[in-house]
């Protein structure tokens, strides 16, 4: 029977050069007064034994734990999973922190918190005992929240606040939603329409607010009536089906919905085509998110792409130069959404916008 082949540790590093623990620690970590001999000694070690640093080895060298952990919200995230719907965001900020960390030697941990639970406390003391980050990549609706942002500040652990603007600790990340909702409506009226409805997300979700007034600023630049235009969904396909349903069977249904997320954009569309109406023929359609689900949808749906593996990885940059010492900037960091067009808007039948 074959033998198994010995696992390459620290230990082994450290017998080989001939130094201890914390000297090929430090090495690994790159930590400052290790005379340059005995770094060429070790990474001599390194080389020749094949060694690939563990996150115990680096906690050796001293007070980090190369460890980044992103809290999101539990239930929502949990519904898409048991729905095999997935949720692309969650995906893309995954792909854009895992892929930033791993080019500092940290590791990327998620975990689903509620943020109206009232045990969050309990729960976000748990894992910070457990796994003592250097910092925490907050999503919406945590973002907001004054009890995750004070636990953190009390733990001097550097965080960064996704889809967030507000004052206070951490650093104040966004896409622009205003400016990207204001694309939507722009490209709509352009296309001539007068009647464009808009599906809001659940109002826990700042960001929500900052699309609807996007709209709707947009919609009153253009001297447009807002009036029976507005629903509001809570992100789900079900709530997108009623906000759906809610405007297309008013007394003067839009030509035109731009819906603040993917799923809930794929059940009007579901709702549009129930009622015998064509994309973009009688309807124009816009969604927000952009996942390669609305791109095999017949038509292909016009969306609002947001730069969310970008953002994860600015965000991961941040904390990891924060705990550096290395200059930060002041105030919100914006990497901006864009608008990708794709067969499901053209200029309302008949010019009846």
């Amino acid at each position: 029977m074959a033998r198994k082949k010995q696992s390459i540790t620290i230990k082994h590093v450290a017998a080989d050069a001939g130094v201890s623990l914390q000297t090929v620690s430090r090495v690994i970590n790159n930590e400052p007064n290790v005379r340059p001999e005995m770094k060429a000694r070790v990474q001599a070690s390194i080389a020749k034994l094949g060694y690939v640093p563990s996150i115990a080895a680096q906690r050796m060298g001293g007070s980090r734990s190369y460890l980044i952990l992103t809290l999101n919200d539990r239930d929502r995230t949990i519904a898409d999973w048991r729905e095999r719907q997935g949720t692309d965001w969650v995906d893309q900020m995954m792909l854009g922190g895992m892929l930033k960390c791993a080019e500092y030697g940290y590791r990327l941990i998620v975990e689903l918190v509620d943020t109206h639970s009232d045990h969050i406390e309990r729960e976000l003391s748990a894992a910070i005992a457990a796994l003592r980050p250097d910092g925490v990549i907050l999503t919406p609706p945590h973002s907001d929240n004054p009890v995750i942002a004070r636990m953190l500040t009390e733990h001097h652990i550097s965080f960064a606040r996704i889809g967030s603007l507000a004052e206070g600790p951490g650093f104040a990340m966004t896409m622009d939603d205003e400016r990207a909702a204001r694309l939507a409506t722009e490209h709509l009226i352009k296309l001539r329409h007068r009647r464009i409805g808009f599906i809001a997300g659940p109002s826990d979700y700042v960001l929500s607010g900052w699309r609807v007034n996007g709209w709707r600023a947009t919609m009153d630049a253009a001297r447009l009536d807002t009036q029976g235009l507005l629903a509001e969904g809570d992100f789900s396909s079900a709530s997108g089906r009623i906000a759906a349903a809610q405007l297309l069977d008013g007394p003067s249904p839009p030509t035109a919905i731009i819906a603040s997320n993917d799923r809930m954009a794929l059940a009007t569309l579901e709702v549009a085509h129930e009622r015998g109406l064509d994309v973009p023929g009688d309807l124009s359609l816009i969604s927000f998110d952009d996942a390669p689900i609305v791109r095999q949808t017949h038509p292909p749906l016009a969306a609002v792409n947001q730069p969310i593996a970008e953002v994860t990885a600015r965000a991961v940059e941040l904390i990891i130069d924060e705990r550096a010492g290395r200059p930060t900037p002041d105030g919100p960091i914006i990497v901006p959404a864009s608008l990708v067009l794709r067969s499901s808007t053209a200029p309302p039948r008949g010019g009846r916008g």
